[in-house]
């Protein structure tokens, strides 16, 4: 009977150690005198990277409580009512601690989970060199008004040099904490400026934990970089097809099969240098559409009066088609576009054959390709 007892308490003791905390549970407190009954909302982000909320709470004595079951680790900010900045902190379950002071929120401290613990540190190194741009920037205000074009034109390269220093730091965190939310924040952020190289963010993609690429940001940048590669330069052009402004359906296919080079442009009517580009492209048209030169405007305006106004106002000569859906658009999600203009030369195979070229640039290699 003794050895069945011993037997079922190692068992106990076994299951306690291994067996993950049921929910979460945000320990918060605020100095500098908030009053009492002061509200605070817990949000995060939706699909459409839209801020929603989560839950509320209500400050007592200076403290406040947010408590729920969490998946998966995932960035949340606290905000509190009638107050500027929030305080992002990584929901997972647990239990967190959070401190801050009323009147300084973007300096709030976090502590209790592994991934806040990591956080944490993540966000003291960045929070100094943010210190260092608002100095500079701070600097070089005081300068132009000065007139002191040698001191504005050192502090530039200052800027300059600290901006890379911050994109070294955020590589290198991510590089040593594979198994950090915030590493893979950092590579959908690279990914989203297409500051490194496609096949760089990719390699950095690959080194994260598989718990970190089963997140849901995790998901979506796995996501983003196969389409990366379908969309890449030597790549065959994802086909897709929208109505016209007439409402008729035109495919990719229908126009690349009777052109021998064909610019596929992601514009819209609000987009100011997308209009500032436009006559170039144009020029380009005009000056190479006998020798089998063609465009696709695909727009992401979300109404069509603007888009159709747009198209008449710049004499815009070609097909034109849109879902009217800005950024939400299928097709600009099937090619990975997040920032316009953007564009593609699709060759008569179907073949990309380059990606981004404006100005003198893009006649360039028309004529390259054409002549």
């Amino acid at each position: 009977m003794k050895k069945l007892y011993t037997i079922a308490a190692v068992i106990l003791f076994l299951a306690s150690c291994n067996s993950e905390p049921k929910g979460f549970t945000v320990s918060g407190s605020i100095s500098g005198e908030p009053e009492n009954g002061t509200t605070l909302y817990l949000k995060t982000t939706d699909s459409l990277n839209q801020l929603i909320d989560i839950d509320t709470a209500t400050v007592q004595n200076g403290l406040f409580t947010f408590s729920g079951n969490q998946v998966e680790p995932k960035m949340h900010y606290i905000f509190i009512d009638k107050a500027q900045g929030n305080v992002p902190v990584i929901v997972e379950n647990g239990d967190i601690e959070v401190s801050f002071q009323k009147d300084s929120i973007g300096y709030a401290k976090l502590k209790g989970t592994e991934q806040n613990e990591m956080f944490m540190d993540f966000l003291k190194e960045s929070r100094t060199m943010s210190e260092m741009v608002r100095n500079i920037q701070n600097d070089m205000r005081m300068a132009a008004q000065q007139r002191d074009t040698a001191q504005v034109t050192a502090l530039r390269e200052e800027f300059i040099d600290l901006q890379e220093s911050a994109k070294n730091f955020n590589l290198d965190y991510a590089k040593e904490h594979p198994n950090a939310l915030i590493s893979v924040l950092i590579v959908g952020n690279f990914l989203e400026t297409k500051s490194l190289p496609a096949e760089e963010i990719q390699a950095l993609f690959d080194s994260l934990t598989p718990e970190m690429k089963a997140t849901e940001m995790g998901v979506k940048i796995g996501e983003a970089l196969e389409t990366l590669k379908s969309t890449e330069i030597g790549a065959v052009a994802p086909n897709f097809s929208a109505p016209t402004p007439s409402g008729e359906v035109l495919a990719l296919n229908d126009v690349t099969s009777n052109s021998k080079l064909t610019l596929v442009d992601f514009w819209a009517a609000w987009c100011k240098p997308c209009r500032m580009e436009n006559p170039n492209i144009v020029s380009v048209y005009n000056k190479y559409k006998d020798k089998g030169f063609n465009v696709l405007g695909v727009s992401l305006d979300t109404r069509a009066d603007a888009w159709q106004g747009a198209i008449a106002s710049d004499g815009l000569a070609w097909n034109h088609i849109s879902n009217l859906q800005r950024f939400q658009d299928p097709i600009a999600r099937m090619y990975n576009i997040n920032a316009i203009p953007a564009a593609f030369l699709i060759d008569q195979n179907g073949v990309i054959v380059a990606r981004d070229l404006r100005g003198p640039a893009l006649e360039q290699k028309v004529a390259e390709v054409l002549n």
